[in-house]
């Protein structure tokens, strides 16, 4: 209310509690803590709340990606093949 330019919607209890959850998520706080600080019952609850995003899954494959082929060097193999960067970007 006292910065209208910050602020021009409404917030919900799910918006607050799936923002907290994310947040919880993104810091490596693993699933089941966040069951017990959003007072869920169920895990299966907080997954609602609680899911992982784009940057998340990037990572984790670029992990495994690592784990399986430790001699590959770390690049974005897609910039060098011009036809595999077009047909990903396709996929938008």
């Amino acid at each position: 209310k006292e910065n209208p330019a910050f602020f021009t919607g409404h917030i919900s209890c799910h918006t607050l509690r799936h923002t907290k959850a994310m947040h919880l998520l993104q810091a490596g706080v693993i699933l089941h803590h966040i069951r017990d600080i959003l007072g869920h019952s169920s895990v299966m609850t907080t997954e609602i709340y609680a899911r992982s995003d784009s940057k998340q899954k990037r990572e984790a494959i670029e992990r495994a990606y690592l784990r399986l082929s430790p001699n590959i060097e770390s690049e974005n193999l897609w910039e060098k093949d011009k036809g595999l960067l077009e047909e990903l970007m396709s996929f938008r």
